[in-house]
């Protein structure tokens, strides 16, 4: 789709093959900055698994011809994820985002549902985060002292995906690295997500902006340009901005 692939991959699929890799979960959003941001781009091109984290992702697909099975957001991976890896000892998941103490409510919450430790830890970092180096050095320290093998961030995108990518070599015991936007706020019960019937019709985003106006409208708006772009790509006229050469050509979606 586009200038990047998505995997063709039901969730259980994916729990079973996510031994280790990046995990980033699509939508018109990140479409939107995957035009613009090359840093965005060049941290999608090393995913190793990509899902649907929308229904017009997932329609999308369909209508010009590169149906997936389903829809995979990152608020229906980690609950899963932490579900199936609850009697593996292997496993150790760490969760790093959202607002002072909200991550740290999610770890609590995700552990009682599971009936087993599996977040090990948990850390809300400050505004600047991932422009202080003090405190990213201190971040990767705790991450690393934890023992975790996943690390599961919430800083939003593209924030979390550029984060990811720059630092995972400093966190040698990490395999899984997923960047899942507000899931963690989800976890903790901060956000309320938007019932299931809305999330089924694609009309999650009309809860979000009626729920959080201030927060979404922008995006909302803004991400209006998909519908466009995608009626390119299924006309054979979308070029990549980020091409070899002058900027347009042909788009390889293979794998890095």
């Amino acid at each position: 789709m586009l200038n990047v692939w998505v995997d063709n991959l039901a969730l259980p699929q994916l729990l079973a093959t996510l031994d280790e890799g990046l995990v980033w979960t699509l939508n018109p959003d990140h479409l939107y900055h995957l035009q613009r941001n090359r840093a965005f781009y060049d941290a999608y091109r090393q995913a190793d698994f990509i899902t649907s984290d929308s229904k017009y992702v997932y329609w999308g697909l369909r209508w010009i011809g590169r149906a997936i099975q389903e829809k995979v957001s990152g608020s229906d991976i980690v609950p899963a994820y932490c579900a199936h890896h609850a009697r593996n000892p292997a496993v150790k998941v760490f969760l790093l985002g959202a607002a002072p103490g909200v991550a740290q409510a999610a770890r609590e919450r995700i552990n009682a549902r599971v009936g087993s430790e599996i977040v090990v830890g948990a850390h809300s970092p400050s505004m600047r985060f991932v422009c202080d180096e003090a405190e990213i050095a201190d971040v990767i320290r705790i991450v690393n002292d934890s023992g975790a093998t996943c690390l599961i961030v919430g800083l939003g995108a593209p924030k979390q995906e550029i984060w990811i990518v720059k630092h995972r070599h400093l966190m040698p015991g990490v395999k899984v690295f997923m960047g899942v936007g507000a899931t963690i706020d989800y976890e903790a019960g901060a956000v309320k997500r938007a019932p299931r019937w809305m999330t089924r019709s694609g009309l999650e985003w009309v809860y979000r902006i009626t729920t959080e106006p201030r927060r979404y409208w922008r995006r909302y708006l803004r991400d209006m340009e998909y519908f466009w772009l995608l009626l390119k790509d299924a006309l054979g006229l979308y070029r990549s901005p980020w091409a070899a050469g002058t900027g347009g050509g042909s788009v390889d979606t293979k794998k890095a």
